[in-house]
């Protein structure tokens, strides 16, 4: 079964959330980049994978049709480890973070859905899991810096049956208001997404931990300093999660071995694929650091974290990006219900992307 052809389908989906649009790197967040690729393979089946391209989309798109197709073409479509291997060696030159392998993450997953659809199964069978199983799923509030929006957020998400929060907030305020809404019983974890140096978020750490964390995650810049989210752990005891912007299974050994989190959030759009996701939590397990994936995406991406997850012996809690796109690839399966996540049951990820949606929300 070779690879007849790889597609890079590039979308842009607008939404909405309870706060004001926030500044990101590159301007306003107001649209969801999403990056499908699409593999078609010369016994007519289909996969379909996601590379993570949240404001890097037309660069991601051009390293999947420029960078990956052309290696790819011709090559058995079975040999999804020999494959992802062998791109990451032709590519190191050009980096083990980044664009670089979010392009191989996208290619990677779609190499799986072609394997369980070939197999007839879910994809968390190929892992030993059961489509059975319900996940835990948690609300992953907007950056909203605002009180009033985070209590709302946080009040309406209980209402739909979440029993996990988390924030995307920095000061007191934010996170005591959310405390507040949600009571004493419900867990709450905070992600900072880097901006401290280690003797700040040290302060904040303590700070912060008034509102008995469940985590605090990614409190130090730059995300790779093992060595102080180590120390800021043994020094403050507060739970430290991180994982989303390490790539490669190298990086979180790495992590592991440094003592430097209790959650690790390896993204599988981002690490690279399902591939070194695996590796990853084979790591972790071995140490007993729990996975908690990375999972703030709509498309085949979040399909593929729900069929890790129900892969894995204890598989933590599902993240769920609490926004609210204008249009979705899939229905079903992106809510939870009564606070858990279904896994799909159908071969594969589970159901094609909506055609629709492609359609409108193609940029090209």
């Amino acid at each position: 079964m070779k690879i007849a052809a790889v597609e890079a389908i590039p979308l842009r989906i607008p939404f909405s959330h309870s706060g004001e649009t926030k500044a990101f790197a590159t301007g306003k967040w107001a649209v969801l980049d999403t990056c499908l690729v699409k593999v078609t393979t010369d016994t007519g089946l289909v996969g379909w994978g996601d590379a993570f391209a949240y404001h890097c989309l037309d660069a991601v798109t051009a390293a999947v049709e420029h960078m990956i197709a052309p290696v790819v073409i011709g090559e058995d479509a079975r040999d999804i480890a020999g494959l992802n291997h062998r791109l990451q060696q032709k590519m190191h030159l050009f980096g083990r973070h980044g664009i670089t392998i979010f392009a191989i993450s996208g290619l990677d997953l779609a190499l799986w859905d072609i394997a369980a659809k070939a197999a007839g199964m879910p994809l968390c069978q190929l892992f030993g899991g059961s489509p059975t199983v319900k996940l835990p799923a948690y609300s992953s509030l907007f950056i909203l810096r605002d009180q009033e929006a985070v209590v709302k957020d946080v009040k309406q998400s209980l209402e739909e049956g979440y029993r996990y929060i988390k924030l995307h907030e920095i000061a007191a305020e934010e996170v005591g208001a959310a405390r507040e809404a949600a009571g004493d019983d419900i867990p709450i974890m905070v992600d900072t997404n880097c901006p401290w140096t280690p003797d700040q978020a040290r302060r904040m750490a303590v700070e912060l931990d008034e509102f008995d964390l469940h985590w605090l995650e990614e409190p130090i810049f730059p995300p790779e300093d093992f060595a102080s989210l180590a120390h800021l752990r043994r020094e403050t005891g507060v739970p430290i999660a991180a994982g989303e912007n390490w790539c490669t299974a190298m990086m979180f050994g790495q992590a592991v071995q440094a003592g430097a989190v209790d959650y690790a959030q390896p993204s599988v759009t981002k690490v690279g694929g399902i591939t070194e996701f695996r590796k990853t939590a084979a790591i972790c397990e071995a140490a007993g650091v729990q996975v908690m994936p990375h999972s703030p995406y709509f498309g085949p991406g979040f399909l593929a974290t729900l069929h890790l997850a129900a892969g894995l012996a204890n598989p933590g809690l599902v993240e769920r990006f609490y926004i609210r796109p204008e249009a979705m690839l899939y229905q079903r399966w992106l809510d939870p219900v009564d606070g858990f996540f279904a896994v799909p049951d159908m071969p594969g990820l589970g159901p094609e992307p909506d055609a629709d949606v492609i359609r409108e929300y193609r940029v090209r």
